[in-house]
């Protein structure tokens, strides 16, 4: 079945009454996605089920490619975001897409309005341990922006100075959610979360020496944290990290308030 005849015939449904509006809403939800040439199908309806758009991976992907699935996406999202993108790419993507922003620490690209505006409670704070982590920490810090999330920045607070992290200490009790983002050994989240009240997602990153093995030195650190409950994303993940920091936001929201409908 086709996607306008499959739309069709569930709004038909509801019209007579054969489904609630409810029932309609979570079929919708895995619906509708669009074929993009032969190399991408682009699922419109994920903010619909899970609270975040589809974000396009960049990296390995060709500047051809890029732009198809940017100019399918952006008449159906207020905001298109890419990640991985390199500089030299987005200076070819933006002949085509002209409107394209380019957030150079973070190397994401994205479509959007003027201003994105706050649309959820709450505040999440992003911590690095040096400002070699500052790609992986902004990846995460301009996702939760341009999701609509509140964000507080704390760079180069490692444990070689703790003194740094100590004299910063409101940055912590502030926050609904920490990000913790960390190279070398990686001990950073384990101080932080001996501090804090809020979960604690930490982030591997793969800076240090060869002995770090490329990040996995931190990310085995972060697994083994004396700290209970901190959650450990990948090396050099931050934008998974941003996503489950805003999912827990979400939920604490619906929580808080269960007469709202999921969003």
């Amino acid at each position: 079945m086709t996607q306008p005849a499959a739309l069709r015939d569930l709004l038909t449904a509801v019209a007579q009454g054969q489904l609630s509006p409810d029932t309609a809403l979570n079929k919708l939800k895995h619906l509708n996605y669009q074929p993009v040439d032969e190399f991408a199908k682009i699922d419109h309806h994920r903010a619909l089920r899970t609270g975040f758009p589809e974000v396009i991976w960049g990296q390995d992907k060709t500047v051809e490619q890029l732009i198809k699935i940017f100019q399918a996406m952006e008449s159906k999202n207020p905001v298109v975001m890419a990640t991985r993108i390199a500089l030299d790419v987005y200076t070819q993507l933006q002949k085509s897409l002209p409107n394209l922003r380019y957030y150079e620490t973070a190397r994401i690209c994205s479509l959007q309005p003027d201003v994105v505006s706050v649309a959820h409670p709450g505040i999440i704070a992003i911590l690095t341990a040096g400002t070699a982590d500052l790609p992986v920490a902004e990846e995460a810090a301009v996702t939760l922006e341009l999701s609509g999330f509140q964000v507080t920045r704390l760079w180069d607070v490692g444990v070689a100075g703790i003194h740094r992290l100590l004299n910063n200490r409101a940055v912590i009790d502030t926050a609904d959610v920490l990000i913790v983002v960390a190279g070398m050994e990686g001990a950073l989240p384990s101080v932080v979360a001996g501090l804090a009240d809020c979960p604690v997602i930490a982030v591997p990153t793969s800076i240090g020496y060869g002995a770090s093995f490329g990040g996995v030195s931190a990310l085995l650190t972060m697994l083994n944290s004396c700290a209970a409950g901190i959650g450990v994303m990948n090396i050099d993940n931050g934008f998974g990290a941003a996503v489950l920091a805003g999912q827990i936001i979400r939920t604490a929201t619906k929580l808080s308030s269960p007469t709202i409908a999921h969003q």
